[in-house]
């Protein structure tokens, strides 16, 4: 009981008025529901909610979100059920408990897809109460602390999922110390070794410049007390994530980052910060491209504070931070510190403004992978801040372009968008903003989306809202492609159009296990069915009689070469660009109304066409016996007589047949020929390359 009691001190003294009694009894429901649950080193499983708990009262939050700390896991791990919580402990407390709850029962393919899954979940019931995330990071972040008793495996795969999501989302929700820890106890786990050595230079420089901040700290408080202002000055270093990235980024030795050092000032008025700014750099110069206000320009996670780096004494760099006392606890605490015990609807309409983003992304994106890389994205800390022409602040990620800015406004200015112009300037919509740009879009009521727009907008917004509209057109066009082939193949077996309609039809789409008649047309026009199959289930009776394989064996064609793995009859065509043989590894790109079309892996004209890679199926050779398949081999010689003629030779030798030449000799004396074989493999063909190259006269041969 000791910790419990200790806990509850820690809540009166931010809340006086605190519902204690209910915190209690969530403690006592959660010690017997997990009374016979020890944790992986062998401790009573309530140390775990115990210490969610006492993280949640660190970030003084309100008395159901702590008693919600104590329940998290009782759903999942226990016999008890969301209807008990609820007739227990009310519907606001089973609501937060029941939001957090992992979500182990539900079957998915993959691993990616379950956390995608779960997280998209969780983020559904954080727009609706933000309580639920705060949660669930002190969950997180006590697992964090523990992670040592699991295996390594698991240790790296949490660790790598904390830091690719977690420790962001932190940071976007304004939670500074959580994201530090986080970020340190995943660069620990990850990257052991690197960690250690890190640390121990940390600890070293942070010894030789104890003397060095407690003089930049003096020399600013001698200047502050004459005049009044009223300031906090603490030295601090940066953590140590926070300078492994610097070191990545900036690609050079610990001992080059020189602002390690950073000194905070909180002062009491908005005015004072302004006034410190001054003064301090009146003592010291500024570096160039380092000072930044946060205040007139807050965060869109309502941090403000300003920043600057200034050549402090003895030439060390020194980064320095002002902002009154309100904005550190901002900055300390972000969205928690709007859920400190106070009415409801004032804290509302605060902690609104945090998760305003991510109730527009909820609405927009359906799929839960898209929803993740969406976070993800819009997580991003590095940002650019940009003005609409009526002065409007936009905050967009680092690379955004005039689309991603449109589509930031609404999706009908990104459909439309035809341009912009930049600072009263036009520019291509490839342009990178900076901050401080005003930007103006140019729309036409005509204009739609384009697929190459994928190639350079950076935000998932644009992302999402561009494929949506190309999923649409394509699908429009399936449609309209399809009804017109079945249509032409009903009228070819003399069949009347209404049969469409039919009860028939509808079996055949059941049979097929298709959704609706729509979706069929999108198969055809797609050629992942071919309009003749639809026809043939319609009318059996018209099915022409399938001939034994060993009729075939001797005549065997294209037609018998490739498996489409998953997928029966589906009309195939092979690739002219790249002509592929038995033994390359290919790839099959669904191409509108000439079913699917097979490159080589390497094809370049498959790079340039298949921007969506959802087009992309797994294929594979099925070919056995005698089959040849064409290909074409291009060879440089010089232009010599006989040389056609030898090669000929050559290849007749090898029983392989030439379908076609093409040859055309230049100025220079050399010859150029494209030879159209008939070859069985890719080792047949390997091998008559390589003998072709060792005849006289040939320069250069290749595919």
């Amino acid at each position: 009981m000791e910790k419990i009691e200790s806990l509850i001190e820690k809540v009166l003294a931010y809340n006086p008025k605190a519902n204690i009694d209910i915190i209690k009894k969530a403690y006592i429901f959660s010690r017997e529901a997990h009374c016979s649950q020890k944790r992986v080193e062998g401790s009573p499983y309530i140390q775990h909610p115990i210490s969610v708990a006492d993280i949640l009262a660190d970030m003084k939050l309100d008395s159901a979100t702590i008693a919600a700390g104590f329940l998290h896991d009782t759903i999942e791990d226990t016999g008890m059920s969301a209807e008990d919580i609820k007739e227990m402990f009310g519907v606001e407390i089973a609501f937060l408990v029941d939001a957090v709850t992992k979500l182990s029962k539900v079957e998915f393919m993959t691993r990616e897809e379950a956390q995608a899954e779960n997280f998209r979940k969780m983020l559904l019931a954080m727009a609706k109460d933000v309580r639920v995330i705060l949660i669930k990071f002190a969950d997180r972040l006590h697992n964090m602390r523990t992670l040592e008793h699991l295996s390594e495996e698991k240790q790296r795969r949490i660790a790598r999922e904390t830091l690719d999501i977690y420790a962001p989302l932190a940071n976007r929700l304004g939670i500074g110390w959580l994201r530090i820890e986080l970020e340190d106890l995943c660069f620990k786990t990850l990257m052991p070794d690197l960690y250690n050595e890190l640390q121990l230079k940390v600890a070293q420089r942070k010894e030789e410049s104890g003397k060095f901040i407690s003089e930049v700290i003096s020399i600013i408080s001698e200047k502050l007390e004459p005049l009044g202002i009223d300031a906090k000055i603490k030295g601090r270093l940066k953590h140590n994530y926070g300078i492994y990235q610097k070191i990545i980024k900036q690609k050079i030795p610990f001992e080059q980052v020189y602002d390690v050092i950073g000194i905070r000032i909180i002062t009491d008025t908005v005015a004072h910060c302004y006034d410190i700014l001054g003064i301090i750099h009146s003592l010291w110069p500024l570096v160039p491209g380092r000072f930044k206000d946060f205040i007139s320009l807050p965060k869109s996670n309502m941090y403000q504070s300003l920043h600057t780096t200034v050549v402090g004494p003895s030439g060390e760099r020194v980064e320095l931070q002002i902002r009154t006392k309100e904005m550190d606890e901002i900055a300390e605490e972000g969205i928690a510190a709007h859920w400190r015990y106070k009415e409801k609807a004032a804290r509302d309409s605060k902690s609104a403004r945090f998760v305003t983003w991510l109730r527009d992304l909820v609405k927009e994106i359906s799929d839960a992978k898209e929803f993740l890389e969406a976070v993800k994205g819009e997580v991003i800390p590095d940002t650019v801040y940009v003005f609409t022409p009526a002065g409007d602040i936009k905050e967009l990620p680092v690379d955004s372009t005039p689309i991603d800015f449109a589509f930031s406004i609404h999706s009908a200015v990104g459909n439309r968008c035809i341009g912009a112009k930049v600072n009263g300037r036009i520019v291509p919509l490839r342009y990178k903003l900076n901050s401080g740009d005003v930007v103006e879009i140019l729309t036409s009521p005509t204009q739609t989306p384009s697929k190459d727009w994928l190639k350079f907008v950076v935000t998932q917004r644009a992302k999402s809202r561009i494929r949506q509209w190309t999923r649409a057109e394509e699908r429009k066009g399936g449609i309209e492609l399809g009804t017109k082939l079945i249509e032409e193949e009903l009228r070819r077996h003399g069949l009347p159009l209404a049969i469409l309609k039919s009860s028939k039809m509808d079996e055949v789409i059941k049979g097929l296990s298709i959704q609706n008649i729509e979706d069929l047309y999108v198969l055809i026009g797609y050629g992942k069915i071919s309009a003749k199959q639809v026809i043939n289930k319609l009318e059996p009776e018209k099915e022409e009689p399938v001939l034994p394989k060993t009729t075939t064996r001797h005549v065997k064609t294209k037609d018998d070469i490739i498996t489409i793995k998953g997928i029966d009859n589906v009309l195939y065509r092979i690739g002219r660009c790249c002509m592929p043989v038995p033994g390359d590894n290919i790839v099959g790109f669904i191409t509108k109304g000439k079913g699917v079309t097979i490159h080589r892996k390497q094809c370049s004209s498959l790079e340039r066409t298949a921007v969506d890679t959802e087009r992309m199926i797994e294929v594979q050779w099925s070919q056995e016996g005698e089959a040849t398949s064409q290909t074409k081999v291009y060879l440089e010689a010089l232009d010599k007589p006989g040389i056609l003629a030898n090669l000929s030779a050559l290849i007749s030798s090898v029983n392989v047949n030439i379908a076609s030449v093409k040859a055309e000799s230049t100025s220079d004396k050399r010859a150029w020929i494209e030879l159209t074989m008939e070859v069985k493999d890719k080792n047949q063909l390997v091998g008559l390359m390589n003998k072709i190259s060792q005849m006289d006269g040939i320069l250069h041969v290749r595919r």
